[in-house]
């Protein structure tokens, strides 16, 4: 909405929390982000974000960053006013806002002049609408009351208990009261009400939907998923030559002498000669003519291949400057050929669309919602993060000798069973194969980034993983995960520079050997979401969900350190000296 700010998020939540289509409560009222076509409204704005790969992969021209503006004409990001369904505490009458005679904010009933509450309760569906929920069906059981014209409904909380039970739904036609028991059961809504396909966040636009609607509160987290793509700035696109060629690409692109062009607009300084503009801009053309594959596991092959070569500081405009360390003790004791220091990285991550109910995968890619009404814009809304890291890649020969062993494959089998139902269940193909390489490279950064919070001073939520895991990758990157000051403070590079990378992996290890929930946690067979975890839970080895790029899946800390059957079972249970023993629980 135009004019005064009604309150305030942080740019990055605008993509990660408080996208389009997302809830935001501010103050006692409620409201929905609108989507980008409404965006479009906001006036000039200038402030876009260039990352050459996601570009292509996602088919835009360029990235903004979620406006933030002082300006009373052009606003900031419009909402609208979401759920409709409001209730006076004076009256307890439960209507529409239009019905209250509410036309400002804060909403007032116009009897009681009391500030209105909106609806606790939304439906959603799979497939992303939302919609009030149906307490005329609810209470009328789907249909209407014989005998009466009128339907004026109230909603009273007898203050007993925060239980369901204890909020009652009335109607002046006379029928029974009901509670609201029940009403966030799955399949409660059957028979009731179906899904009304409607998507207030693109104005009054609705489809057809037969999937089951569900009750949920408006708060809850399965009301809204951000699905977000990131990438990693890398050469040649993260060079200091190409962001000046992208900044006048509009101008270049088409330009017949270039040379002239260049010198006429005068992009040449004493960093960058005419000659090496012109290679940059023939390089972006090539590009652009070519058919490179934009593919996840492509963008992710690309990046490793840069994080495994130097890559020297040449400018100040460089956004990727990624240097060797070498320790012979790490190599020979931890088996860890390769660690690099990228002492400064820049992260992209672009909020492409959002999902309701449950979160964005492979197994339910036609259930995203648009984050646009009309034709699709060239553009979208991303964040941009400066930042560190360390990565580190571990041998590839002693890395293929322990996943060939029969226990350690053995050990995965569960999981990658648990892998393949979860797609089975929507008749799809698993989008990968679930490797005793893969889980145990992804806790063990899992166990590095728990170990490196309490030395570096960076938070957990703070630090990030990003797994480079198939045939022919096999290393990991810790870097930092937020927009603020504590993206830079340098805690991450000081993890290798002092010397302390091997103690701290050491250490790590040890910790991981045991947990508190042992011997449970360790002799799990199967735990997490949809069983796609065995040995790990938030005593030893879960991270924050904004630091894990799998949703706290595909973990197993046995794969680290062993069993107490199987003690060598781990890649590094030479360093704890297998799990500590217990007694088992009889």
């Amino acid at each position: 909405m135009k004019g005064k700010p009604i309150g305030g998020v942080r740019r990055a939540q605008l993509i990660t929390t408080y996208g389009v289509g997302s809830l935001i409560a501010v103050g006692s009222e409620s409201f929905m982000v609108a989507g980008l076509d409404r965006w479009s409204e906001l006036g000039p704005y200038d402030h876009t974000i260039h990352e050459r790969r996601l570009e292509k992969e996602l088919g835009v021209q360029c990235f903004r960053l979620p406006p933030a503006s002082d300006s009373d004409k052009y606003g900031d990001i419009p909402v609208i006013r979401f759920p409709d369904v409001q209730s006076c505490p004076g009256c307890n009458r439960l209507a529409k806002t239009r019905f209250f005679g509410a036309a400002r904010s804060p909403a007032k009933c116009r009897e009681c002049d009391r500030e209105l509450v909106p609806s606790r309760f939304v439906v959603c569906c799979a497939a992303g609408h939302i919609d009030d929920f149906p307490y005329f069906r609810w209470l009328h059981k789907g249909g209407d009351s014989p005998g009466s014209d009128k339907h004026d409904l109230k909603l009273k909380a007898t203050g007993r208990s925060a239980s369901l039970g204890d909020i009652e739904i009335s109607c002046s036609c006379g029928v029974r009261p009901v509670t609201m028991e029940g009403a966030l059961r799955k399949g409660a809504l059957k028979g009731i009400s179906s899904c009304t396909g409607r998507r207030p966040w693109l104005g009054d636009a609705s489809e057809e939907c037969e999937e089951p609607p569900r009750a949920m509160q408006r708060g809850a987290s399965g009301v809204w998923f951000s699905d977000v793509r990131s990438a990693l700035s890398i050469p040649p696109w993260s060079e200091g030559v190409q962001k000046l060629v992208e900044r006048d690409w509009r101008s270049l692109r088409k330009a017949h002498d270039l040379r002239g062009r260049i010198e006429e607009m005068g992009l040449a300084n004493r960093q960058f000669s005419i000659d090496e503009i012109i290679q940059a801009v023939e390089r972006r053309r090539q590009d652009e003519a070519g058919h490179t594959d934009t593919s996840e596991a492509a963008l992710k092959f690309d990046e490793y291949q840069a994080l495994t070569r130097p890559t020297e500081e040449r400018s100040r405009d460089q956004d990727f400057v990624c240097v060797p360390w070498e320790d012979d003790a790490i190599t020979s004791e931890l088996a860890i050929d390769q660690v690099m220091r990228v002492k400064r990285l820049r992260e992209v991550r672009v909020l492409k669309s959002f999902t309701r109910l449950a979160a964005p995968s492979s197994i339910n890619p036609n259930q995203r919602a648009p984050l646009y009404a009309a034709e699709k814009p060239d553009w979208l809304p991303a964040i941009e993060v400066i930042g560190e890291g360390v990565f580190l890649r571990l041998d590839g020969s002693r890395l293929t000798e322990w996943e060939s062993r029969a226990d350690v494959q053995a050990r995965v089998v569960p999981i990658d069973a648990a892998y393949r139902e979860r797609f089975a269940r929507f008749g799809l193909t698993p989008d990968r194969d679930v490797t005793p390489r893969l889980v145990m490279i992804h806790t063990l950064a899992h166990a590095i980034i728990n170990e490196w919070s309490l030395d570096s001073g960076y938070p957990a939520a703070s630090l990030r993983e990003r797994l480079y895991v198939s045939d022919g990758m096999a290393g990991f990157l810790i870097y930092t995960a937020t927009s603020d000051s504590a993206g830079s403070l340098g805690g991450i590079i000081a993890q290798v520079e002092s010397g302390n990378l091997l103690t701290s992996i050491h250490v790590a290890m040890d910790r991981v050997s045991w947990c508190s929930a042992d011997p449970l946690c360790v002799e799990s067979d199967m735990s997490g979401t949809e069983n796609l975890n065995r040995a790990a839970c938030h005593a030893c080895v879960l991270l924050p969900e904004t630091s894990c790029e799998e949703f706290n899946t595909l973990l197993d800390r046995a794969l680290l350190i062993g069993t107490p059957d199987q003690p060598d079972l781990g890649f590094f249970a030479h360093l704890a000296g297998g799990v500590r023993p217990h007694e088992s629980v009889s």
